[in-house]
């Protein structure tokens, strides 16, 4: 009677139809989320390495990290960084002790710190697809970029404290007059003090020197950069 009792446990245990047809593709549904885990974890941390430039020079994302890309820009993740980020700049700023000798200034950027060029991403593969200067100046000319909402929030109150506004940018300066259009009529940014573009002498060089130059330039002028 107890060797009938054991085979029938046995014998359910390996004859149930769940079983047979559920266990190869929970397996191979584990699988697949680890796998998707692993690429999650290595463009997580390869984002914060080019958020922070800590990584070589590259020229395009990860072929792996194209669906990762998409969903972080498209989803509340981009929207929330971006939130948190003017947040602290904001509470910065209101901390600052003015000078009064009107030499306390706050340099923002244009591209993808004023403006969005999500759109233009959108129709390159969110940055598969090689950066082109031809193209993404085609997308600077129609002056169109949107405002980063948080940005515009923290600019607007930024010029209320009473900094002085520098726009310091990689944009060519022939393209100065359509900046100026889609900076006040698409996005709504107004009063800065100075509007700073790469001369034709300044094109070859890397981002990172030419602002650098530029930020150096500022402090010679006898200025104090509170924020950059």
């Amino acid at each position: 009677m107890r060797i009938y009792l054991i085979v029938l446990v046995v014998v359910s245990l390996f004859s149930s139809s769940d079983s047979i047809l559920e266990y190869p593709s929970e397996i191979e549904s584990m699988h697949e989320k680890a796998a998707e885990e692993d690429v999650n974890l290595h463009c997580t941390t390869w984002r914060f390495a080019a958020e922070m430039n800590n990584l070589a020079p590259w020229k395009s994302i990860p072929v792996e990290c194209a669906d990762y890309v998409k969903n972080y820009v498209m989803g509340k993740g981009y929207a929330t960084d971006l939130e948190r980020v003017s947040e602290e700049a904001l509470i910065f700023a209101n901390s600052v002790e003015f000078s009064g000798d009107g030499k306390d200034i706050w340099v923002f950027d244009i591209d993808e710190t004023l403006l969005s060029n999500l759109p233009y991403y959108i129709d390159h593969g969110f940055g598969l697809e090689l950066f082109d200067h031809s193209e993404f100046d085609k997308w600077v000319e129609r002056g169109v970029a949107p405002a980063i909402a948080p940005s515009l929030k923290l600019y607007q109150r930024v010029v209320d404290l009473g900094y002085k506004v520098f726009l310091l940018t990689g944009r060519k300066e022939s393209h100065r007059l359509v900046t100026v259009e889609n900076l006040i009529s698409a996005a709504g940014f107004q009063n800065w003090d100075k509007l700073i573009l790469r001369s034709p002498e300044e094109q070859h060089k890397l981002a990172t020197l030419y602002k650098s130059e530029k930020r150096d330039e500022m402090v010679k002028e006898g200025y104090r950069i509170r924020f950059r």
